[in-house]
């Protein structure tokens, strides 16, 4: 079969690797159709793993794909369907795992793609329980759009932020994979929306979103803009993922008592934070990572719906993943890059 691998940093190979054999006990096989390009694969690219691996690896942490094969005590899911593919090997019975928070798994094996082997190959063998199948009017690309992609900014709005109809929230990078799913879930919960993107070309692809306010960050201060659009009251929530260029300000932009979460860290680690603003405003900042096993198929029936609708920047093949990377790096996307196979 056809794989995409790391081989180290910024190389990356089309390689034939051997095919997976017949699914064990619990198991299923499937046939990649599309993978979604993220940021972790950006990191997984720099070599920036924050753990032990061993390259070459094989990459991609968010996918859907086709079942070809079912191995004993399977049940629900059958040779023909198409299914999404949760992106991180879970061990399925810690107290975590039973309790519905596999994104918290005590016992976790790694983050496809950065830790153990992604999903950018032809074939791959997985625990059934990690397969969530797509309904009806969902194709491979929206499906792969929905482990990460809508699954990520579905936990953060209303599992940890628990936005409300009527509050107003701040999404940074609105053109960003999971800030074009973060826009339509929070417009379509009622909210009002004030969202930054980078260059003006992205100003009206985010409005037609949803967004109700967009504001190009290079060229005017977000946090002054956003407070005077609330009359200096703030927002309710903040969508955070940029990081160290972002946080302090947009914690300036929260009302008192508002939350702030944050799932990812695209401009750097370490940051510093007034102290006596967040107790003083008895702010609420929290880390979100991935998403729930419910989390995913809550996204596939938004999918389903037309809740949300996947932004596609760019397709591609397994040839034409440098260049995807290399794009995403570099912040020209609006939406997500496709991988197909």
């Amino acid at each position: 079969m056809r794989a995409l691998q790391l081989l180290d940093s910024r190389r990356l190979a089309a390689v034939d690797l051997p095919d997976p054999p017949p699914p064990g006990p619990g198991e299923i096989q499937v046939r990649i159709g599309a993978v979604a390009l993220n940021h972790i694969d950006v990191w997984g690219w720099r070599g920036m793993a924050f753990a032990r691996r061993k390259l070459p690896i094989v990459v991609g942490v968010e996918a859907a794909g086709t079942i070809v094969a079912v191995g004993d005590d399977v049940t629900g899911l059958a040779p023909g369907q198409l299914v999404a593919i949760f992106g991180a090997e879970t061990c399925g019975h810690c107290e975590a795992c039973l309790s519905g928070r596999e994104n918290l798994c005590e016992n976790v094996g790694g983050i496809r793609g950065f830790h153990v082997d992604g999903l950018a190959r032809e074939l791959v063998n997985l625990p059934a329980r990690l397969a969530i199948p797509a309904p009806d009017g969902v194709d491979a690309t929206a499906a792969a759009c929905a482990p990460v992609t809508v699954g990520t900014p579905q936990h953060m709005l209303f599992d940890n932020a628990k936005l409300k109809t009527g509050q107003t929230i701040l999404i940074q990078a609105g053109g960003s994979g999971i800030g074009t799913a973060a826009i339509q879930l929070a417009k379509a919960a009622g909210a009002t929306v004030i969202t930054t993107v980078g260059s003006d070309d992205k100003i009206d692809k985010a409005k037609a979103l949803g967004a109700d306010h967009v504001i190009n960050y290079r060229e005017d201060r977000f946090e002054s803009i956003v407070r005077k659009l609330t009359a200096k009251r703030g927002v309710d929530v903040v969508f955070e993922h940029v990081g160290v260029d972002t946080f302090a300000k947009s914690m300036f932009c929260l009302k008192r008592g508002g939350t702030l979460v944050t799932c990812g860290s695209t401009t750097g680690i370490n940051c510093e934070i007034n102290l006596f603003q967040l107790y003083q405003q008895q702010l609420r900042l929290i880390g979100s990572f991935g998403c729930s096993v419910r989390n995913l198929k809550e996204s596939l029936a938004k999918l389903a719906d037309g809740t949300v609708k996947p932004v596609i920047d760019t397709a591609t093949s397994l040839d034409g993943i440098d260049d995807g990377l290399a794009r995403l790096e570099s912040r020209q996307v609006f939406g997500k890059i496709i991988v197909t196979l």
